[in-house]
């Protein structure tokens, strides 16, 4: 099991939650903001079988280009979000921080 944390600009963020939910991922959604991109962004932890990796990322690049397409307007961002992917044991101690 891997966990995969999303940092998606605001703009992406509804339409990733409500596409993704359909497609039957579940996830947890912290509202984040500060240095990162430096403007308001949404991290997504999504829990996700090693085999299923290269599904759920295609899944959200699809998400965010339909988005773009639907309000005819393109990313002056190079990248849409950035994602990390962690072992579920190494992740362990990152989510236990407020215990």
């Amino acid at each position: 099991m891997k966990l995969l944390v999303c940092i998606i600009d605001n703009v992406y963020a509804d339409e990733v939650e409500l596409k993704l939910k359909k497609q039957g991922y579940r996830m947890t959604e912290l509202a984040s903001s500060g240095g990162f991109w430096r403007k308001g962004n949404t991290t997504f932890l999504f829990g996700v079988e090693e085999k299923d990796i290269k599904e759920l990322q295609d899944a959200l690049k699809v998400v965010c280009l339909d988005l773009e397409r639907k309000k005819q307007r393109s990313s002056k961002q190079e990248h849409r979000y950035t994602s990390f992917l962690l072992d579920v044991k190494d992740a362990a101690p990152f989510l236990a921080i407020g215990k």
